[in-house]
């Protein structure tokens, strides 16, 4: 069994836990950041993206939407994606990739 604890997580962006065919990952937007200058695709991983806290938007795909606390994506891969903060306060997912699509440690 493999256990982490999601409040030790401190970059913006942290791998949590790997394993074969899949991985967890924390994303903290700071206001006014996102999570790249444009659109990318995890080009063999599917992604689930659950909102802990805070709002965001979203661009996958062709798609532009508010996301709100509690809500969850799932974005296929090879699928263009891109998170947003333009809100005051930091946006905190908790993401899950399958497989990793990250580099363990």
């Amino acid at each position: 069994m493999n256990v982490a604890n999601i409040d030790r997580a401190k970059a913006w962006f942290e791998v949590l836990q790997t394993s074969e065919r899949s991985q967890t990952a924390m994303m903290t937007l700071a206001p006014g950041k996102s999570s790249g200058e444009k659109a990318q695709a995890h080009d063999d991983s599917d992604q689930v993206l659950l909102i802990l806290q805070g709002e965001l938007t979203d661009e996958v795909g062709d798609d532009h939407q508010s996301l709100k606390r509690g809500d969850v994506v799932m974005i296929p891969s090879r699928v263009k994606d891109r998170f947003s903060n333009s809100t005051q306060k930091r946006v905190v997912t908790f993401n899950i990739y399958s497989p990793p699509a990250y580099r363990a440690g």
